[in-house]
């Protein structure tokens, strides 16, 4: 808010009726303004997210998501993922396609609970240091906890359905996503080449079986998400160049798994 040369926007919507662009050094792309099934902004048509932390006078913080905004008092009511997860298990069913699926049962909550405990710090996060260590002691250190975690979910995986049992639940959830993206954007981007989701049985057909859960495979686009993650740091790709990977959600298509 204080540096008139601040650029930083966050995130911005996919605009079908938008101009391609390129990263922030005017380099790599040029990219597409939107991808298939990407919408502007329904509100105010917003170019980003800082836009609409600008609208709500909050310019304290960084511009991140998810963002959980209120259309009529237009303000922000979250921005932590951990706290949205639960509002939309349980605060809007009367909107829900699916109000009965619960996915942080009063009967599970402590099991989940433990579980996040140590799939956050060690796994989901774990990525990002090992990712943007600046010193090969750091690398090391997070590469060590991470790899540990990883052995430690397949463990499970090779014994029970889910994380947390028989019933997909929210750790399954915060874990998949992690998972998804390992292969094709962790293992390179990342610097997490110690292990490999493909091949991990256990853990693959883990994947395939949330990846088949009716209405996921529809939030699963890899084209966004490499776009995002190689074309975000300049100072980890210079040029926005996405590898053409090894096609992980065609694994997950496959017929003929064992679960």
């Amino acid at each position: 808010l204080d540096n008139p040369d601040d650029k930083h926007v966050g995130w911005v919507f996919g605009n079908p009726e938008g101009e391609p662009f390129r990263n922030t050094a005017g380099l790599g792309g040029p990219f597409p303004p939107a991808y298939h099934g990407n919408e502007a902004d329904p509100v105010f048509n917003a170019y980003s997210i800082r836009e609409l932390y600008e609208r709500a006078n909050d310019t304290l913080g960084k511009y991140t998501l998810p963002l959980l905004w209120d259309k009529k008092l237009n303000i922000i009511v979250n921005n932590e993922s951990t706290d949205i997860i639960r509002m939309l298990n349980s605060a809007f069913n009367k909107f829900a396609k699916n109000p009965d699926l619960d996915l942080y049962p009063t009967d599970m909550q402590k099991d989940i609970d433990k579980v996040n405990e140590w799939v956050h710090p060690a796994l989901n996060n774990a990525v990002y240091k090992c990712g943007f260590a600046t010193t090969q002691e750091a690398y090391d250190r997070a590469i060590d906890e991470l790899t540990e975690s990883y052995d430690k979910v397949d463990a499970i995986l090779k014994s029970q359905k889910y994380i947390t049992g028989d019933n997909v639940t929210e750790a399954d959830v915060r874990l998949f996503v992690t998972l998804l993206r390992f292969d094709e954007v962790s293992s390179i981007y990342m610097k997490t080449n110690t292990r490999s989701v493909a091949n991990t049985p256990a853990l693959l057909n883990y994947c395939r079986e949330v990846y088949r859960i009716p209405g996921v495979a529809d939030t699963c686009h890899m084209d966004q998400i490499k776009a995002h993650y190689y074309c975000s740091h300049v100072e980890l790709n210079r040029y926005s160049i996405i590898p053409r990977g090894s096609d992980f959600l065609g694994l997950l298509k496959e017929d003929g798994y064992e679960c």
